[in-house]
């Protein structure tokens, strides 16, 4: 039987497994976050994060949203595409917390 690979769970997967998306992602599932609060969160250099905010922007999976007060605020949060990974990122926790024995090399990250 010839099983080639699906180019959209091809495509999925290559999203998902980039560098700290789902950590983002997870930071994101409650709510919008400022950026220093992801930041902080999960341990990410300020030009790193930066760079996947736009990315994933870019991506569909958030939305930045800029609020004109002074000082100016940014808040970043799941779009509905974003959202539907909910369950599949809920299932990785999960998943973890069951098989996968914590390290010190990101203490930070839940």
């Amino acid at each position: 039987m010839n099983k080639s690979v699906c180019p959209r769970f091809e495509k999925a997967i290559k999203i998902l497994s980039q560098r700290w998306t789902g950590l983002i992602i997870h930071q994101l599932l409650d709510g919008s976050k400022r950026f220093k609060n992801i930041e902080t969160a999960i341990g990410i250099s300020g030009k790193v994060l930066s760079d996947r905010l736009k990315d994933m922007e870019k991506q569909g999976l958030i939305k930045r949203e800029v609020f004109a007060e002074t000082p100016v605020r940014i808040e970043y949060s799941l779009t509905e595409m974003g959202k539907s990974l909910t369950p599949i990122i809920k299932n990785i926790e999960s998943w973890s917390q069951e098989w996968i024995e914590p390290t010190d090399t990101h203490s930070k990250a839940k």
